[in-house]
């Protein structure tokens, strides 16, 4: 019984860290240009086969793009267009067209396992889409998937790499992306009612043709051992995506980790996403959890902006540890990805309404940001290293990190349950530098509560698969916290939350130590109540803390 449900909680695990989107090849579709009508159908293979007039062909050359209404979609709002959508992208695909969809259409894409792939700018304008998930055959298989016609390979040459390693030896056509895995060595062993055993140790980064490591993402881990890595040619011609109306018909499933992936899956580098909107209707008491309607991954220079989108009812399932666990469920998802912006981007429903999850999930990333963004959170999940939020305001779930690097917050106002929280079920962990400006810091959006700049815990007691750190040094200038409304007996807001409520004088032993901050520099602190910043409600863990007034 033991090895099941081991086995079970692996599966919700692997689920949760790729939110269920595997890889997969182009849908086979099958381009014949013979005399006869332009038409679209599914041969006896189960392939799309797609039969373009010569005459067809020498037009939509000549106009530089297609249309959807091309390849035979009604966009009615009421037949299935999914497979003239993949034969008007596919064609486009391989002749290098726009791709423009009506004005005042409505497609309507049923449960079929039908994907478009995206190769070439797409313009989807003022088209409403209605995605029905209310009866699935795949809810892994995306609506859409970004993709690139350069082809990974596996370097066989490097054996080790080093945190901060400069350069590898490998002959490569051009920039590229590469991801590097060791089986062997498990890190975000994570701790709590979502326990489980870590995942392999990972990291991405980008080279040039000739090896050189991109500075502003450096690699982050000493691999000793490697038992995978591999190269993706990044495409340097950037692809536009603009415009779109999209609904999600939401699943009425059973309320478990078996994650939709009915999205837009973005696994090109270089892209851009402008103007879309994702709504969603229909949804119930229950329901499976989404991963992110527009879902990032394996890629690099992703910029998402003027984009509306919509979060997701908060569902509740029965977790590793055997308890009953709220689901992360997204609209937004980034895993293993660098340089990617949401810049403008804002969402449908209340960004302090708790009832909605938190909007925005990561995975080993790097070099994340938020500017002019206002929206319910911001999460990296398993490590992002280097983040900004800038301009924007953050709802009900805040700012939750771990990682390394610069965490950079200026110009925002926070109304999550601390300005930041690091993740306790991945030891609470930044290794680097956190630094604040120019902000207003409203704690649990102006909830009577004990407010802690710096939320988290970690015990000591827990191996997460590698030395967890907080922010070597804090800086934090112009804040201003609306603590106006308060609990009675409140002592003013605390830099830090009590991290660790065992940790009360020196006989308390770590098994594995947590490296407390060195160095805290406050300039021009103002608070509501006219109450001061104090440092924690737990004094002796940080005792050692330097805290440095500025004039």
């Amino acid at each position: 019984m033991m090895k099941y449900t081991l086995l079970t909680f692996l599966l919700v695990i692997f689920a949760l860290v790729t939110n269920g989107q595997p890889k997969s090849p182009l849908d086979p579709v099958v381009i014949t240009s013979e005399k006869g009508k332009t038409r679209v159908y599914t041969n006896e293979n189960g392939a799309l086969q797609v039969n373009v007039s010569p005459k067809d062909v020498a037009r939509y050359k000549a106009a530089g793009l297609v249309r959807y209404r091309d390849f035979g979609a009604k966009g009615d709002g009421k037949t299935d267009d999914i497979d003239a959508i993949a034969a008007t992208h596919a064609f486009a695909n391989r002749h290098g067209l726009l791709v423009k969809a009506d004005e005042g259409a409505t497609y309507y894409i049923g449960g079929k396992e039908r994907t478009a792939f995206i190769q070439t700018d797409t313009d989807f304008g003022t088209a409403a889409f209605l995605i029905d998930d209310t009866e699935v055959q795949n809810r892994n298989a995306s609506v859409f998937t970004v993709s690139s016609d350069l082809k990974p390979f596996r370097l066989e040459t490097i054996p080790s790499l080093k945190k901060n390693q400069q350069k590898i030896d490998a002959a490569l056509p051009g920039p590229c992306l590469i991801t590097v895995t060791n089986t062997n060595v498990k890190h975000y062993i994570r701790f709590g009612l979502n326990q489980n055993n870590g995942s392999a140790q990972t990291d991405i980064f980008v080279v040039d043709k000739n090896g050189n490591v991109d500075k502003n993402a450096p690699i982050i881990w000493d691999f000793d051992q490697i038992t995978e890595i591999n190269a993706l040619p990044i495409d340097e011609k950037p692809l536009k995506i603009t415009g779109g109306r999209f609904t999600t018909m939401a699943n009425k499933a059973e309320s478990k980790y078996t994650y939709y992936n009915r999205n837009i899956a973005i696994r090109r580098s270089n892209v851009l996403v402008d103007g879309l909107e994702h709504r969603i209707t229909g949804e119930e008491d229950h329901g499976a959890p989404y991963g992110g309607f527009i879902n990032v991954g394996d890629c690099s220079y992703i910029t998402v902006k003027n984009t509306i989108l919509t979060g997701h009812r908060t569902y509740s399932t029965i977790g590793a540890a055997g308890k009953p666990v709220s689901m992360g469920t997204y609209d937004l998802s980034v895993n293993r990805a660098l340089n990617v912006s949401f810049v403008n981007c804002s969402q449908t429903n209340d960004i302090n309404d708790n009832t909605y999850w938190g909007i925005l999930g990561s995975n080993f990333c790097k070099n994340l940001l938020y500017d002019h963004c206002t929206l319910s959170r911001f999460d990296a999940h398993q490590g992002v290293a280097n983040a900004t939020i800038r301009n924007s305001t953050l709802g009900h779930m805040g700012i939750n990190a771990i990682g390394s690097g610069v965490l950079l917050i200026e110009n925002s106002t926070i109304r999550g349950r601390s300005l930041v929280n690091l993740r306790s079920d991945y030891g609470s962990t930044w290794q680097g530098e956190l630094v604040i400006r120019n902000c207003v810091f409203v704690p649990a959006g102006g909830k009577p509560v004990s407010a802690d700049l710096i939320g988290g815990s970690n015990s000591g007691q827990h191996d997460f698969g590698y030395t967890c750190y907080m922010p070597e040094r804090i800086t934090i200038e112009n804040l201003r916290i609306d603590d106006s409304r308060h609990p009675e007996n409140y002592r003013g807001p605390a830099i830090f939350a009590n991290f660790n409520p065992g940790m009360t004088d020196a006989s308390y032993r770590e098994k594995f130590p947590y490296v407390i901050t060195k160095e805290v520099i406050l300039k021009n602190i103002t608070t509501a109540s006219g109450k001061a910043l104090r440092i924690s409600d737990n004094p002796f863990m940080f005792r050692d803390v330097k805290v440095t007034t500025a004039q």
